[in-house]
């Protein structure tokens, strides 16, 4: 019975060998030998280099972090932290770019395709999408001039673009500002013209304060002097005050409202802090003093006529004047 099926079986299969065309053959032998070359020779070398770059991406995500995190705890020293996190982003973004070319190169690797025509065609066309996007240049080019001359850093409160905020995002690109009421703001470096950074180095704790003319300005400004040594030598605030509060003369008259004005240079994050002492104790000590604070000279006449009112049940009510006095 075998013997009858052997010689059946090798007519079939050269029968089935003829049907297959030659050209067809040899794509399936090349197609198998690349498969195979592919497994044996390239593929534990591209496995090999995408696992280092793993190793290199980790760490990187790792020192990073690190850095948010001394980032955060360095709250003495709000600039330095400031520059921590910039750093930390942008060691992060540039890390995460090379680390893509080159997994895109041992991609193009594994399949034998050879990169160097294609990097060269890259150049080509980079040439002519630069003409096209030159906006795109702008903004890199910005951007590093904004970090090599360290305008301003993460976490700082800027003025840019006329836009006012946090700076929650900072990249060769583009710049992530916050502002107050939690709006995002998307800002291509390449708009960016003129910078005003309000938590550089210092800040100045100003406060206007309105007394009427009839208190005795030499006296007002001996309390206000006091009241500014007060916060000078207080122990929650002094490491905050950077300097001696000054304390200038009559700086406006509006009718019989006179405006004194105390300054002092403070400590960026703090200056808040500083300027709700300073409310609070000249609203306690003009109340312990009797020093009437400024009244709105538009409602003077309407005091007035409401006096005259009070003593005179005959006379016409009291009017808001139209025109301030």
């Amino acid at each position: 019975m075998q013997t009858t099926l052997a010689p059946l079986a090798n007519a079939a299969q050269k029968a089935q060998q003829t049907v297959q065309p030659a050209w067809y053959l040899q794509l399936r032998q090349d197609w198998h030998q690349d498969v195979m070359l592919m497994i044996e020779d390239r593929l534990p070398k591209v496995l090999i280099i995408l696992f280092i770059l793993v190793v290199i991406e980790r760490i990187t995500r790792f020192f990073v972090n690190r850095m948010r995190r001394i980032a955060e705890r360095d709250t003495m020293d709000p600039f330095r932290g400031a520059q921590v996190r910039t750093i930390a982003s942008i060691i992060r973004a540039t890390v995460y770019s090379i680390l893509g070319f080159l997994a895109f190169l041992q991609i193009l690797t594994l399949f034998n395709i050879n990169a160097r025509p294609l990097l060269a065609s890259a150049g080509i066309i980079g040439v002519g999408i630069g003409l096209a996007a030159q906006s795109l240049f702008k903004d890199i080019i910005n951007g590093i001039f904004i970090l090599v001359e360290d305008q301003y850093n993460v976490g700082e409160t800027i003025k840019i673009a006329s836009l006012s905020g946090t700076v929650e995002d900072l990249t060769l690109r583009l710049t992530r500002l916050r502002d107050g009421d939690g709006t995002l703001y998307i800002i291509p470096n390449s708009q960016i013209a003129t910078v005003s950074n309000l938590s550089r180095d210092f800040a100045m704790a100003s406060l206007s304060i309105s007394v009427d003319a009839s208190a005795d300005s030499s006296r007002v400004l001996k309390l206000l002097q006091a009241i500014g040594q007060d916060i000078r030598n207080d122990e929650g605030l002094k490491a905050a005050v950077l300097s001696d509060v000054g304390v200038s003369g009559v700086d406006a008259i509006n009718g019989r409202a006179l405006s004194y004005s105390i300054s002092a240079r403070v400590k960026i994050a703090q200056k808040d802090d500083v300027l709700r002492a300073f409310r609070n104790r000249v609203v306690d000590t003009f109340k312990r003093e009797q020093i009437p604070l400024g009244i709105d000279p538009a409602n003077m006449l309407l005091i007035a006529q409401q006096k005259a009112a009070a003593e005179d049940a005959t006379a016409s009510p009291a009017q808001q004047p139209l025109v301030h006095a």
